[in-house]
């Protein structure tokens, strides 16, 4: 525990140098492109991958090998399938009612019979019998769900998203492919479901107590005065010096109480992002931030979260006036819906983080994988990835994966790529605070500054 400590402590003395990391694959599929940095990936490894990313059904003809090695970016799908696969045959084939099919063989395409599936902890995970629909100005949601047999149990007219309920699975995967050839819509999905967050642990003798900061009254509509939202479960009492940087909290699952004896991820995280401001302040002469924290409660009763529950947090931070995003959450799957509303807010000129996920792995988490979002993943030490650590092409920063945090009295500590995305929140909304620089050149100056080993 003292080394985890004592790694938190001594973090930003230190700088580092990248190497590249290898075999990674990122499905982008709303955007239908794809990246890829692979060196020698076997063929049963690179058809798990596109699986899980694509959601295709998979086939391949029995005894067929292939190693892949190439290296591209934002190909469209027909050209990186042919990069990966190089000198193998393959047959993508669309599906009246269901998505997609690929085969791949050597000699013919009725040869592929062998049906791949992904090892089970790859598997992104749905809400059963439910879409995620997003229309086009002028389309009738109503009306649509009434010609296909759904019921609408969610809605945001102003995005024009919605949550479609079906009697069963068969008719919920008639309807995918029967939206997906709709004029009027403009993305279909699942709902998808998230990664728990990681529990914080109890700590003693820790040698680092909680974190020292005070608020610096911003003054209205401050530009330099960032508001982090962070979206996240519920966020208790922080203590009497630190509470006056929480603004008043948003849900967009109901009333979710939080408990006063276990900590919850959420007040793990925005003292955090605290810690991080205060990591800036420090030899600077500033005794107090303008930062202040919007708490955005997005996980249940149950601890789940789905991909329609961010979406709506993430609005719902927009709307009440974040200007930098925190997301310490993520799962397997690219949610079409989700990446049209983070889209919308990088439009905007906000700045988000997410966390790239605690698999040790190069399969893609999101939404950190999403474009232009700032993927964090966790260092274990000094230069050194964390064992647990997601890595790959969609990282852009590593930060320190520990975090001491306090509940009262009681400290606790916390480990995990969320932990490091709060940090690089902090450190950016602290940088923001006090030198007032742009977001975009703020991002440029921490990814030189944090690069992934």
């Amino acid at each position: 525990m003292r080394t985890l400590v004592a790694i938190l402590i001594l973090w930003l003395a230190f700088s580092f140098s990248a190497s590249a990391q290898t075999d990674s694959i990122v499905w982008h599929r709303a955007a239908d492109r794809v990246d890829a940095d692979v060196r020698s990936l076997s063929l049963s490894n690179l058809l798990e991958q596109i699986t899980v990313q694509t959601g295709w059904q998979v086939y391949v003809e029995p005894g067929t090998t292939h190693r892949a090695s190439t290296k591209f970016k934002n190909l469209p799908t027909g050209d990186a399938l042919r990069r990966l696969f190089g000198d193998l045959n393959f047959a993508l084939v669309l599906q009246t009612n269901a998505g997609p099919h690929l085969y791949v063989f050597t000699t013919r395409m009725e040869n592929a019979t062998q049906r791949v599936r992904a090892p089970k902890a790859m598997t992104a995970k749905h809400v059963p019998n439910e879409l995620l629909v997003k229309l086009k100005p002028g389309a009738d949601i109503d009306a649509l769900a009434k010609a296909i047999g759904a019921k609408v149990i969610g809605r945001d007219d102003k995005l024009g998203i919605y949550r479609l309920q079906f009697t069963d699975a068969a008719a919920t995967d008639a309807a995918l492919a029967q939206l997906k050839a709709d004029p009027n819509v403009e993305a279909v999905d699942y709902n998808y479901v998230y990664d728990p967050p990681p529990v914080p642990q109890l700590a003693a003798n820790v040698p680092i107590g909680p974190v020292s900061l005070a608020l610096d009254p911003p003054t209205p509509n401050d530009p330099c005065s960032p508001v982090v939202g962070l979206i996240d479960t519920s966020v208790q009492s922080l203590g009497s010096q630190l509470d006056p940087f929480m603004l008043k909290p948003i849900s967009v699952v109901g009333d979710v109480t939080a408990g006063s004896t276990d900590i919850t991820h959420g007040t793990a995280m925005a003292q955090t992002i605290l810690r991080g401001v205060s990591q800036q302040n420090a030899g600077t002469g500033n005794v107090g931030s303008k930062v202040r924290i919007l708490s955005v409660v997005v996980y249940d009763s149950g601890g789940t979260t789905t991909s329609w529950n961010v979406a709506l947090g993430v609005q719902a931070a927009v709307n009440n006036g974040a200007t930098v995003l925190n997301l310490s959450l993520g799962g397997a799957a690219d949610s079409a819906i989700l990446d049209d509303v983070i889209q919308q807010t990088l439009g905007q000129g906000i700045m988000v983080f997410a966390a790239a996920g605690n698999q040790s792995g190069t399969m893609p988490t999101y939404p950190a994988a999403i474009p232009g979002v700032n993927a964090v993943t966790a260092l274990g030490a000094p230069g050194q990835l964390a064992p647990y650590a997601d890595y790959g092409s969609f990282v852009d920063m590593a930060l320190p994966g520990t975090s001491v945090v306090y509940l009262g009295s009681q400290a606790y500590v916390v480990q995990g790529t969320s932990a490091s995305t709060a940090y690089a929140t902090g450190v950016a909304a602290g940088v923001k605070g006090i030198n007032c620089d742009p977001w975009s050149q703020i991002q440029g100056a921490m990814q030189k500054r944090f690069p992934v080993p």
